[in-house]
């Protein structure tokens, strides 16, 4: 297993947003050349992409991306998967041959739909049925992990430089209208393929650029709820929250970004008296989901895509806009490389979300 060296780059790691709001779809290679822009903020141990869009076909079907290490772990998922879904299509995902990306495990696709009577008899909604399935594969099948599972999505990671993920999975012949993109610097986890970003949870992916502190309390919290951090990461930690917060607790995104990167009990004070009850109240309901240390993600999810920064703003990150096209980056000259005329540059406050979605959906910066 390939692991970082000896140095330590506590401002590494790159990510790159792009999202059509009029909903036209776009093929993975305009996120390929922005990453390459941020080539020196990875060191090859980690890369990836998700898509939004992307397979018109089977829209109405849980598209699971699996990792196998060899023949058995793939045998007892689809044997379990054959327990709690109907399997529309399934293959192994194509790829092609690149020098800077290798060690590959299986990597395989699977569109599915939950069998009827199995989701009538476990009395709970498909969204969850369809979570609490990942997770019990990602913690108890050895040599098998879910990497994405969400309808008309999918996340496509690896070791090497991202730019070279991205050629290997063969992304230009993707087409979708919002794309997200990871460079990888690991500092405290080994690269492996697994522990690249993005990480997913049926349609929400998260890229994140940073280290978070409170990881340890916010594991001990969120895994109370059912969920598993069986990667040791703090992004997988990040997308759970954001799951959490939204899905299972109904906040909006706006209300989850105030949980997680909350305003200091002065700065809230000073504000008028609806926005502080409720900051307040959202503190006070969920102390344990603050995260603290810099970092800046961006979350992907079916219609938008949201940035949010640490409160403290100890992470860059740019927002740009080129009529129905919104970026959001790490640098600005990653933005520029794919639309050097921009309408519209900025960076956001700390711990201020900016959402773009599509026009249809409702949204807008």
């Amino acid at each position: 297993m390939l692991k970082e060296g000896a140095f330590r780059n506590p401002s590494g790691c790159a990510i790159v947003g792009v999202i059509d709001r009029s909903g036209r779809k776009m093929t993975g290679e305009g996120m390929i050349e922005a990453i390459t822009v941020m080539h020196d903020r990875s060191n090859g141990l980690g890369g990836g992409f998700a898509g939004y869009g992307i397979y018109p076909h089977y829209k109405d079907f849980y598209a699971f991306h699996l990792f196998y290490d060899g023949k058995e772990a793939r045998q007892e998922t689809e044997a379990f998967l054959n327990r709690y879904f109907e399997t529309v299509y399934s293959s192994q995902i194509q790829t092609r041959k690149v020098a800077g990306v290798v060690d590959e495990p299986l990597i395989f696709r699977y569109f599915l739909a939950p069998l009827p009577q199995k989701l009538s008899r476990s009395h709970l909604d498909e969204r969850e049925y369809v979570a609490r399935c990942v997770n019990r594969i990602n913690a108890q099948i050895n040599g098998a992990y879910v990497f994405s599972s969400g309808k008309d999505m999918g996340i496509f990671k690896g070791v090497g430089y991202p730019e070279d993920v991205g050629r290997f999975y063969r992304l230009e012949e993707y087409e979708g209208y919002a794309w997200t993109c990871h460079g990888r610097y690991p500092t405290n986890t080994p690269g492996w393929w697994g522990g690249s970003h993005p990480f997913g949870l049926l349609d929400f992916s998260v890229v994140h650029n940073g280290e978070i502190s409170s990881y340890d309390a916010n594991r001990r919290y969120i895994e109370m709820f059912g969920y598993k951090c069986t990667l040791h990461t703090d992004t997988e930690v990040i997308t759970y929250i954001i799951d959490y917060l939204v899905r299972r607790q109904g906040l909006t995104l706006t209300e989850a970004a105030h949980v997680i990167a909350a305003s200091f009990w002065s700065t809230i004070e000073g504000k008028d008296a609806d926005a502080r009850e409720q900051e307040m109240l959202l503190r006070r309901m969920f102390p344990s989901l603050l995260i603290t240390g810099p970092f800046s993600v961006i979350l992907g999810y079916t219609g938008g895509l949201m940035a949010l920064g640490d409160r403290l703003k100890l992470r860059s990150t740019v927002c740009a806009e080129k009529g129905d096209l919104a970026f959001i980056s790490s640098e600005e000259s990653a933005i520029r490389r794919v639309q050097p005329d921009l309408d519209r540059v900025y960076s956001p406050a700390g711990g201020e979300p900016v959402i773009y979605e599509l026009y249809q959906k409702g949204g807008n910066a």
